[in-house]
Parts: C-alpha cells; sequence; structure tokens
C-alpha cells in the first residue's frame, strides 16, 4: 500500500510559485523579442518575427508530448514507487526528441514552402519570417531534449529544478537577443541565433543536473528503453497529445492568418496583444503544472483524495492568478504596448483590442487548469476531443462574427475558443474521475 499524499496549500504552492517563476520568463523572452525587433520601426518584420515564431511553434506543439505526458508518465511511475520505470520514462523521451528534432532539420524546407502561404503576410513578412524559421530549425533536437528533461523534473516534483532550467534558458536568450540585435544589428537573425544558443547551452546544463540526479543508481540500457509494452502506452498518450497540440496550433494559426488578411498593421497589433495573452496564460501554468505533479502521483498511488485536493487547489489557485492577471493588463497593457512598439499605427490598433487581450485570462484559465489535471492523470483522448469540438466552434464563431465586428469578431471568436475547451474538460473530469477511482477503496 502506497504512503498517503498530503496535498495542502504549502505543498501545492511549494511547486506552483517555482513553476510560475518558471513559466513567465518564457512569454517575457517573447516580449522581449517582440521589443528589440519593435525598436527597428518596420511593422512587416514585427510581423514576420509572429509568423516565424507560428511557424516553429508548430514542431513545438508537435511535439509538446515530450514535456507533458513525460510529466504526467513520471509523476505516477513516482506515485507508484517504480525508480526502474521513472528512469526508462526519461530515456524513452529523450530517444523520440532526439529522433524528432532529426526529422525537423531535415524537413524544414517542406515545411516554410507549405507553411508560409497557409499564414498568409506580405512578401516582406514572409521573407523575415523565413529567415528566423531556417535559423530556428536547426535547433530543434536541443529544443525537444530540453522539453523531455523539463517534463521528467516536474514529474519529480523537483519544480525548482524546473525553474533552474528556463530561467537559464530565457535569460541567455534575452541577454542574446538584445545583444545581437540591437548591439551588433543582426535583426532578424540575431532573434534566431540567440535562441540556438540558448537552447544548445540549456541542454548541457540538462545533461549535467541528470548525472548528478542519477548518481550512484544505473539508468536503464536500450533493450530496456524500447520495450514495446512500455512504448506503446506514451506512444499512444503521445498521439492523443500531439492531436490535441496541433488542432490547439491550428486555431492560432487561423488566428494569425486571419489578421494577417487585415494587413501588417493589424498583424502586428494582434502579434503585441498576443505576448499579453502569453504572459498570462504561463503565468497561469504554475499551478497547472503542480496540479499535472499531484494528479498524477494520485492516480499512480490511486488516491481519490489527494486527486479531489488538487483539482479544488488548481482551479481555486488559477481563477485568482488570473484576476490579478487581466487586472494587471487592463491597467499596465497601454505603457506595455508603448515599450514593444515604436509604431503609431501599430500603437493605436493595439490600444483598441487591448480589452479582449485583458479579459482572455478570466476567461482562459479553466481551460489552462483543466489541462494540467487531464496531462497529469494521462487522460490524453478527452483532452484531443475537447480541443476539437472547442476549435469548431471557434471557427464557427468567426465566420459569423468577423463579416460584422472585423477584428473584435476574430477576438471574440478566441474567447469562445478557451471558454469552450475549459467547460467541456470540466465535464469530462467529473465523469472520469467517477470511472477511475468509483471502484477503489479510498486510501
Amino acid at each position: 500500500m502506497n504512503t498517503s499524499l498530503k496535498v495542502t496549500n504549502r505543498s501545492f504552492l511549494a511547486l506552483a510559485i517555482p513553476m510560475t517563476l518558471a513559466y513567465i520568463s518564457t512569454p517575457l523572452l517573447g516580449l522581449v523579442d517582440t521589443a528589440v525587433i519593435g525598436q527597428l520601426h518596420d511593422a512587416a518584420l514585427l510581423g514576420g518575427l509572429a509568423v516565424g515564431s507560428v511557424l516553429f511553434d508548430v514542431i513545438g506543439s508537435f511535439f509538446y508530448f515530450l514535456r507533458a505526458g513525460t510529466t504526467g508518465l513520471a509523476a505516477q511511475a513516482l506515485g507508484a514507487s517504480n525508480g526502474n520505470e521513472l528512469r526508462a520514462v526519461l530515456g524513452r523521451a529523450l530517444l523520440l526528441g532526439l529522433i524528432g528534432g532529426i526529422v525537423v532539420i531535415f524537413l524544414q524546407w517542406p515545411l516554410l514552402t507549405f507553411g508560409l502561404p497557409l499564414i498568409g503576410g506580405t512578401q516582406a513578412v514572409q521573407n523575415a519570417a523565413a529567415t528566423y524559421f531556417s535559423i530556428r530549425a536547426f535547433s530543434a533536437p536541443f529544443v525537444l531534449a530540453n522539453y523531455s528533461i523539463l517534463g521528467w523534473y516536474l514529474g519529480l516534483g523537483k519544480a525548482g529544478i524546473g525553474l533552474l532550467i528556463q530561467t537559464f534558458l530565457n535569460v541567455i536568450n534575452m541577454v542574446l537577443s538584445i545583444v545581437l540585435v540591437l548591439v551588433f544589428e543582426w535583426g532578424i537573425p540575431g532573434v534566431a541565433v540567440a535562441t540556438f544558443i540558448a537552447e544548445m547551452a540549456t541542454f548541457g546544463l540538462g545533461i549535467f543536473l541528470i548525472k548528478r540526479e542519477l548518481a550512484g543508481t544505473p539508468f536503464p540500457t536500450f533493450s530496456q528503453i524500447i520495450i514495446w509494452e512500455k512504448l506503446r502506452p506514451m506512444l499512444v498518450l503521445n498521439r492523443d497529445i500531439m492531436i490535441r497540440s496541433l488542432v490547439m496550433l491550428f486555431a492560432f494559426g487561423f488566428f494569425t492568418s486571419r489578421s494577417a488578411a487585415q494587413g501588417d498593421v493589424v498583424l502586428a497589433a494582434n502579434a503585441v496583444l498576443q505576448k499579453f495573452i502569453l504572459v498570462a496564460a504561463f503565468f497561469l501554468d504554475g499551478t497547472a503544472s503542480a496540479a499535472e505533479q499531484v494528479i498524477g502521483q494520485a492516480v499512480g498511488a490511486k488516491q481519490r483524495g489527494a486527486f479531489r485536493k488538487a483539482l479544488r487547489l488548481s482551479v481555486g489557485w488559477g481563477f485568482g492568478l488570473s484576476f490579478a492577471a487581466a487586472f494587471v493588463l487592463w491597467f499596465a497593457g497601454g505603457a506595455v504596448i508603448d515599450l514593444l512598439t515604436v509604431n503609431v499605427e501599430v500603437r493605436e490598433t493595439a490600444r483598441t483590442y487591448m480589452f479582449w487581450a485583458a479579459i482572455t485570462p478570466l476567461v482562459g484559465t479553466l481551460a489552462f487548469q483543466m489541462d494540467g489535471v487531464f496531462i497529469g492523470a494521462t487522460w490524453s483522448s478527452d483532452m484531443r476531443n475537447s480541443v476539437v469540438v472547442s476549435t469548431l466552434l471557434f471557427l464557427a464563431a468567426y465566420y459569423v462574427l468577423f463579416p460584422i465586428y472585423g477584428n473584435h469578431g476574430l477576438w471574440f471568436a478566441l474567447l469562445v475558443f478557451f471558454g469552450v475547451r475549459g467547460l467541456s474538460l470540466s465535464y469530462l473530469c467529473y465523469f472520469r474521475e467517477r470511472q477511475y477511482f468509483g471502484k477503489l477503496q479510498e486510501i
């Protein structure tokens, strides 16, 4: 029998706070990149950075399972007190990341050829996006390995290590972006090279930390890592998370594409506001990550009480933080817009639609927290189905509202996407909990 898991506000926040600090530095990096390119007085470059980032986010979303799936599986192995499987989960994730990274390098030109026309934008925007993406593609093996390492440490409940890894990555990236763009005047290539160097350095740090973590314990052999009975559940989980991530990326890519269709100024303004949403989402992801770890342990140990307590804490803290995020965005948004771009047209346009960015955290927080619950429990098929339904309703809302309200209609449709995803996952969570724990004796 497993030791009873004690889930308290203190233990939950001990995981959530470091990961909130870690995650918040990631969108801050995006803000810095936007700010340094914004100083070049060219809306096309700012739009190109947005489009290039979306293209590379396709890669990140396609392989997001290496972070999310590894966290859930590692946490469940920890809850079941299975040390051998805990180490094997890391080995399998790193192997899949290496293979995926090599594939990305070889497929970068087809991705550009098909991806850029789908998103759209002027020729100047597409040229800048192609330059950014073609450099970033070579960092893919390091990016995917870092996903695996971070996910594994989160599954172990070592949020402090996660904070170290993310902070190391983002600080190096931000410093290099500022130096290469504003000092050496490399423009878009400078931002991409900065990220490449930062990802490579972070991989080195991750390997060092793993060697220290596993000192004195044998790492699984290759034959132990590729056991089909163990790989199959991971691949099924990864398939569902991959589909979910790609559908989400389609939704955000559609948003960017419809922004680009309205001209470079609207594209740039929406890109600036999307950075605000990204900051808020990562701010809220700290509590979701804490839920991943505790929920995963509770499922692995088959403890319903711990599951319910983690669920309540995640949703409660998530809504509290979402109000704080909305408050800050509403009252400080204008000043931040001025910091991110010197283009007067982009500034004025972004202010026109600032309201939508400010309320997005309130509408989206339930979806963010439910993601953490379902990832930790590895209930991946429900995540997949929920995002498909949400995206269909997002598209329906867009085609109804955009002809009438223009860009306001596009933003409202995005809120429909977030809201439906959160509500549908909450509904499914109720039935999943009863199904999984219903026949288990409470521990």
